[in-house]
């Protein structure tokens, strides 16, 4: 249970990290290094949230989904901005 948690805070951070780094510093580079690692953070709290409850689980899906969407427009910036 305390794993899962500490999974879960570390992921946050990433996520509010994010958006300094790609707004305030105008760095598409290190944000997309930086949602990297949120995206597998988040994996490994999906897989941690289902052995407490199944549901705590499936409701991080949506946001995988979201972060996953969010990475591709990263990457997207990124590769236009070079």
């Amino acid at each position: 249970m305390k794993e899962a948690v500490y999974i879960f805070i570390i992921q946050l951070i990433l996520n509010l990290i994010w958006s300094p780094l790609f707004f305030s510093l105008q760095n598409p580079f290190l944000a997309f290094i930086d949602i990297i690692i949120l995206w597998v953070a988040i994996i490994f709290t999906i897989f941690n949230f289902f052995k407490i409850s199944k549901t705590a689980g499936w409701l991080l899906v949506p946001y995988i989904l979201w972060v996953s969407f969010a990475m591709y427009l990263n990457w997207g910036i990124l590769v236009l901005n070079q």
